[in-house]
């Protein structure tokens, strides 16, 4: 990784503000991240609702389970921007063996139940260590740091389910008099179909825009932690002296 190149002014930072240069990284390249995250969210999202009849548990738990998958599409776009680069469809495309089915079984499998996973994916996906490399490279990237990624998977979580609950909401809010009553059937677990479908679209809608802030987040403790440990701040320092 040639740190010259980062368009990111890196520098020591605390874990929340790591985590914050992230999703400003996010934001400042929103339409790039979302135009090819939805290009593999979507049609995720409308596998999950098909599987709706066989079971509504089953539908949203397939979409929890591709989480990890997506991510990698969101990721791929964040670390070109961090160098500077602008990410199409079309480069998306043409890189799909190595974003998209590059570790698929473990992505699908054991990844997926890490609570720090948005931290140590970029490990997986874009350093390119070997399976006994990986071993050695976690634990050290996750020293004193673990804790701090656990805590930002538990409030983007918690952004998640408010974001669900609050969408869900609206029907209650919006019915007519005397029909509201049926939202409180949900939480007594004797729901209609149709509204065992409105919270599936509810969380479903709460993961396709929450997700890539989540990965952004963990990105940004990820290079964090990188110039921690190889002194990116003072490299980059030394590069802009020499360069002037």
């Amino acid at each position: 990784m040639r740190v010259d190149s980062l368009a990111l002014l890196m520098r020591p930072r605390a874990p929340h503000e790591a985590a914050d240069l992230g999703v400003r990284l996010c934001q400042a390249n929103a339409g790039e991240v979302y135009r090819c995250y939805l290009l593999v969210a979507i049609p995720m999202a409308l596998l999950a609702l098909s599987m709706f009849e066989v079971s509504p548990t089953l539908a949203t738990m397939l979409m929890w389970c591709a989480k990890p998958w997506l991510d990698r599409t969101v990721l791929f776009v964040l670390a070109r921007a961090a160098f500077g680069q602008r990410t199409t469809v079309g480069d998306l495309w043409r890189e799909q063996r190595q974003v998209w089915w590059r570790q698929f079984f473990l992505t699908w499998t054991w990844r997926r139940l890490s609570p720090w996973r948005s931290f140590t994916q970029p490990v997986y996906q874009l350093e390119g260590h070997s399976f006994w490399q990986l071993r050695r490279r976690i634990p050290q990237l996750r020293r004193r740091r673990g804790g701090a990624a656990l805590m930002m998977t538990g409030a983007f979580s918690g952004a998640e389910a408010a974001i669900t609950v609050g969408l869900l909401s609206l029907v209650y809010w919006f019915a007519t008099p005397g029909q509201g009553d049926d939202f409180t059937s949900f939480f007594r677990g004797d729901a209609s179909t149709g509204l065992m479908f409105y919270f599936t679209v509810c969380y479903l809608m709460a993961v396709l825009f929450v997700e890539p802030f989540y990965v952004a987040a963990g990105f940004g403790m990820y290079l964090n932690r990188r110039a921690e440990l190889e002194a990116w701040d003072i490299e980059q320092e030394f590069r802009r002296a020499f360069a002037s």
